[in-house]
């Protein structure tokens, strides 16, 4: 049997994830593909990094969130970051640790980890 104040922790613990996953206020949004082909190429386990890694950091004005078929299903899974007043990056092949990179270099630092992204995974790309 749990104690109330390990209730409590639960519950705090709890609110806090979905605060980051519901925060229509946040500034960035970070958009995870979780259509059938987003999940069987590994999405939720890249989800739930993004969730931890930015409940972690207690990063403010960051929502981590998941959307439907984003339409490139061979780059799976895919993870846009939207910011207002800048251009859409999407990330492709990504996997939880390229999500803690994502995280420390792009959403806390700023600095596009461009060699995830759409254009250097592309057909044709060097």
């Amino acid at each position: 049997m749990k104690s109330l104040a390990e209730l409590q922790a639960i519950k705090e613990r709890a609110r806090a994830s979905v605060n980051i996953r519901e925060n229509a206020d946040a500034e960035t949004k970070v958009l995870v593909g979780m259509a059938t082909c987003g999940i069987a190429a590994g999405a939720r386990p890249v989800l739930t990094a993004f969730v931890e890694e930015v409940a972690k950091r207690n990063l403010q004005g960051v929502m981590v969130t998941q959307t439907g078929c984003i339409g490139i299903c061979q780059y799976e899974p895919v993870v846009e970051i939207v910011t207002p007043g800048k251009e859409k990056v999407t990330y492709v092949k990504m996997t939880a640790e390229k999500a803690l990179r994502v995280v420390n270099d792009h959403l806390v630092n700023g600095n596009v980890v461009s060699e995830y992204t759409i254009g250097a995974n592309a057909i044709g790309a060097k």
